[in-house]
Order: structure tokens, then C-alpha cells, then sequence
């Protein structure tokens, strides 16, 4: 494999055993996937911490029978149209309603918009997974 560099980790028994026992259960086929999955969720999180370009998905709970929310939910994603890629709405039954917006923008914006959501009257959930554009991967 091109660009392949092999290194040397001293790591406890204790905690190995604990390692081993996490990727096993999460699927993992060995260790060096698992080590590089965490290098990259924390450069990922590095990302977010510089407040440059990411991507990420907002996900929103919300009661559908709430007075003028579906308007004002509507309302604050025109506000950031510049950020938001994609939207999906789907009724989760006769009240409740998810709404999951893909965002792609500097961090500030992202977590403004966020911030928003989370902030109306009627939500019940607001979440914000924090993703990369994969450039600094």
C-alpha cells in the first residue's frame, strides 16, 4: 500500500484488552482501522475547534402542531440558505415531526443555525453532528 507507514505503540495490557474488547464489539477487523478512525474523529474535531469550512447534519425534533413553528423553522433556513445543502422532513406520526438539515459552512454559521433551531419554541430534540469536507483529511 503506497504511502503505508508501520509504528510501534506501548500501550498497558489492561487498557489493550480494553481496546481490543471496544473494536471487536463495534466490529472492527483489527486495530489499525480502529486507530485510524479515532485519528481522524479527532482531527475532525480539530477542524471544528480552528471555526473554518465543515460539514455537518442538524437534526430536529419538533411538534408540528406548535403554533407558527413549521414557519418559523422554514423561516431560519432561508436566513442561512448559503449553508444548507440539503433538507429532509419526515413525519414521525400524527404530531411529531424530524428534520434532518445537511450544512456545509464556516463553524460559526453552522452552530448559529443550530443555536436557532434549538432555541424555537416546540422542539423537542435539536442535535448537531459535526462532520469534515474531507479537504484537511
Amino acid at each position: 500500500m503506497a504511502g503505508l507507514v508501520r509504528f510501534g505503540v506501548s500501550i498497558e495490557d489492561k487498557l489493550l484488552k480494553k481496546f481490543d474488547g471496544l473494536i471487536s464489539k463495534k466490529g472492527y477487523s483489527n486495530r489499525s482501522e480502529a486507530i485510524r478512525d479515532l485519528i481522524r474523529k479527532n482531527l475532525v474535531e480539530k477542524e471544528w475547534e480552528e471555526k473554518g469550512e465543515v460539514a455537518g447534519g442538524i437534526a430536529i425534533v419538533y411538534d408540528h402542531d406548535q403554533r407558527e413553528l413549521v414557519n418559523k423553522v422554514i423561516d431560519i433556513q432561508h436566513n442561512f440558505h448559503e449553508i444548507i445543502i440539503s433538507s429532509q422532513h419526515v413525519h414521525l406520526d400524527e404530531r411529531n415531526c424530524l428534520e434532518v438539515v445537511i450544512v456545509r459552512g464556516k463553524v460559526e454559521n453552522v452552530e448559529k443555525l443550530a443555536d436557532a433551531l434549538r432555541s424555537l419554541r416546540g422542539v423537542r430534540h435539536c442535535t448537531l453532528a459535526r462532520a469534515t469536507t474531507g479537504k484537511k483529511l
